[in-house]
């Protein structure tokens, strides 16, 4: 594992140029250049790319490593109406032309990793590498479930809704995740209520198990003890040219308080 104190480089923010407004985005990348092919990360619904921020001035010490806000998330521009995984896709596609990049490994949290094999499906021939932290592979039931309590936001005029979302949050948090840690990435998931509810709809309409199953590049399932951990064992035997890695303990929070181990694991992968 690498040392906690290791040296970091720092995190910049910028804009690209996609097919629904301008994509934000973190990059980090090593002061001297590098060789090595740059990182694309996906973050999670309904959140933006600041999960991954710590987690980038690691990573971005020997590669390009770039975590952008999914179109309506963040600080991205939405599209005008919900979009589909392939249309994150392919705006995620928009970003990699813009800064340039010949070839790209890729990163997904929970929606993020349907993004990334979705990505791959795409752009076979440009998306070398995959790391998903959880597969979203849901029963029949698991399905409408998610869809019920995950639907649209409804506000109240007593805040209580907030209150309630912050309760999950903290929920799958894993051990050393504090409500100041939490505050941090509140906001990002609640300041667009009346269109934070579309990532997760296109997460649950997509056959994240059948397109798994098309995907050639190697994988690396880094499974933590969230709510997808059942879920994404499912892959086991799945995935032509992949692994699962159990993380045990890890919980939500991880790429910020464990970002140098994370960063070892990833690198492990992407460079072997």
């Amino acid at each position: 594992m690498a040392e906690k104190n290791q040296a970091v480089v720092p995190v910049r923010k910028s804009y690209a140029k996609g097919r629904f407004g301008q994509i934000h985005y973190r990059i980090a990348q090593p002061e001297s250049g590098s060789d090595r092919v740059p990182l694309v990360c996906f973050h999670m619904s309904p959140n933006s790319g600041r999960i991954y921020e710590t987690f980038l001035g690691h990573i971005g010490t020997d590669r390009i490593a770039v975590a952008p806000d999914t179109p309506g998330f963040g600080d991205s521009d939405p599209p005008e109406e919900p979009p589909s995984i392939a249309d994150y896709a392919a705006a995620m596609g928009d970003l990699i032309d813009a800064l340039g990049f010949d070839a790209v490994d890729v990163m997904g949290y929970h929606t993020g990793s349907e993004t990334c094999v979705e990505l791959a499906l795409q752009r076979p021939a440009q998306v070398r590498r995959l790391v998903l932290v959880s597969g979203p592979i849901f029963t029949a039931k698991e399905l409408a479930e998610h869809r019920a309590h995950y639907g649209h936001t409804e506000l109240s005029q007593d805040g209580s809704h907030l209150a309630e979302k912050w309760r999950g949050h903290l929920y799958w948090a894993m051990q050393g995740w504090t409500p100041e840690h939490v505050a941090r990435h509140f906001p990002d998931a609640m300041r667009r209520p009346t269109l934070s509810w579309w990532g997760h709809s296109a997460a649950f309409s997509y056959p994240f198990a059948d397109k798994l199953k098309l995907a050639e590049q190697p994988v690396l399932l880094l499974n933590p003890e969230d709510d997808l951990h059942e879920q994404s064992l499912r892959a086991e035997g799945i995935m032509k040219n992949g692994r699962i890695h159990e993380l045990p303990g890890w919980g939500h929070g991880f790429l910020e308080l464990y970002p140098a181990e994370a960063a070892a694991l990833v690198r492990g992968h992407l460079d072997a």
